[in-house]
């Protein structure tokens, strides 16, 4: 096969085979510890990956992106994964077992994102229910000071409500005597009591010393006593319940917000632009008077041959006449000049009488026509045995793949144009290879 990213020595040592465990893969440390096993395979720097990706023209590597991807820093998107494995020529049949893990990991990650959105709202949950309950009333303490200086008021605010209560009735009953004989001494003969009052106040005030204690108890003891406080009502059950409702509604529709979204997000599949697949390969190509031979092998029993050519249609106007076995069997048509995706996999059907029966095939390309040369990286077989398509056969052209030139007898006759590497992409909805 032609090497995916650079040469198939390097494709088999890089990424052939799957590396063990990747099928389990569920967590981001572990899908972290199999790209740095891939990166240590193909034995490239930072710097080498992040030209790669700029010359192929896809999605960017810069290093400081692979580097914090590398170390578990940062959750690489896929597009950023995907082309930093093309750069350490992982194969692309390999890619679909590597996405795969990805979504796994994520789904993962978003999963621990939820129970986390869940656990901090339910923490706020319980702190708002804390604060939302009913705190009991202060208790004030009287101090022995207060005590000595108000010995009246004291007895009267104690927790005998009901002593007080008997201690008013008295006390508005003489207050009301008092006033009925003063409104009826209030006479011509007589001056006003309220006279009398008021020049006897200071009197009053200036017996109020240490040698006269008793004036200030008195004065206290005639003042009417206040009604006392009703005692505060301690909420019910339905009335806390109807205080927490409002918070716990408010936390409730957040968290079930934040699962929701994390959830939709994670199962809802996002439509992404496919990303064009860029590939490194080797080949030859050969100019007028030119032409390239090679032998192929295939199944007897084969009911038709299928002969696929991958070349470089940023080259226009190629063209050039098949025979198998000295027969003709068809032609590479010209195929619309690339200049963006410059991959292209071109197929011709041989004759089935051409291929029946027979173990091997000889093909010979004869150049007629092209704007430059005639190209050819990557040759693949297929046969159809028992109503289905197989592959028979593959040949990898190019000075990088002496071994399969040999395998096939692979050959140029006439002048040789090119023998070198090419790092082109595919369209990104085909292209195979």
């Amino acid at each position: 096969m032609g090497r995916e990213l650079d040469g198939a020595e390097d494709v088999r040592v890089a990424g052939a085979q799957p590396p063990r465990g990747l099928e389990s893969v569920t967590r981001h440390e572990e899908l972290v510890r199999l790209l740095a096993e891939q990166f240590a395979r193909a034995d490239v720097s930072l710097r080498e990956l992040q030209a790669r990706a700029d010359r192929a023209g896809g999605t960017r590597l810069p290093r400081a992106t692979c580097a914090d991807m590398l170390a578990g820093r940062r959750f690489p998107k896929k597009a950023v994964m995907v082309a930093f494995l093309r750069g350490c020529r992982v194969p692309e049949h390999r890619l679909p077992a590597w996405e795969q893990a990805w979504e796994r990991v994520r789904i993962a990650r978003l999963t621990d994102m939820a129970a986390r959105a869940q656990a901090e709202a339910q923490a706020q949950l319980n702190a708002l229910a804390t604060a939302s309950l009913p705190q009991p009333p202060a208790r004030t303490e009287t101090t022995p000071e207060e005590v000595s200086a108000h010995p009246g008021a004291t007895r009267e605010e104690s927790p005998a409500h009901a002593g007080t209560a008997r201690e008013e009735s008295p006390a508005h009953a003489g207050t009301a005597r008092e006033e009925s004989s003063a409104h009826a001494e209030t006479t011509p003969e007589r001056p006003p009591r309220h006279a009398g009052t008021a020049r006897e106040k200071p009197s009053a005030h200036t017996a109020t010393t240490p040698e006269n204690p008793s004036a200030h108890a008195g004065t206290t003891r005639e003042k009417p006593a206040a009604p006392p406080e009703a005692p505060q009502k301690e909420p019910s059950a339905s009335e806390i319940r109807d205080r927490r409702r409002p918070f716990l509604l408010a936390v409730l529709a957040s968290l079930a917000a934040a699962t929701l979204g994390l959830l939709v997000g994670s199962w809802i599949p996002r439509q992404t632009t496919p990303e064009p697949r860029t590939v490194v390969d080797d080949g030859r190509a050969f100019g007028p008077g030119g032409s390239s031979r090679f032998t192929v092998t295939i199944d007897p029993a084969n009911t038709g041959v299928r002969l696929t050519r991958r070349l470089d249609a940023g080259i226009g106007a190629q063209r050039a006449d098949i025979t198998v076995n000295g027969a003709p069997a068809g032609t590479w048509q010209p195929l619309p000049v690339q200049h963006a995706y410059r991959w292209s996999d071109q197929s011709v059907e041989l004759p089935p009488a051409l291929s029946a029966g027979r173990r091997a095939l000889t093909v010979v390309n004869t150049f007629v026509s092209s704007d430059q040369d005639f190209n050819e990286f990557l040759y693949t077989v297929e046969q159809q045995v028992g109503g289905g398509w197989k592959l028979a056969d593959t040949l990898d052209v190019g000075p990088r793949h002496l071994d399969s030139e040999a395998a096939h007898d692979y050959g140029i006759t006439g002048p040789q144009t090119f023998a070198g590497v090419q790092e082109f992409a595919y369209p990104p909805a085909g292209g195979s290879g």
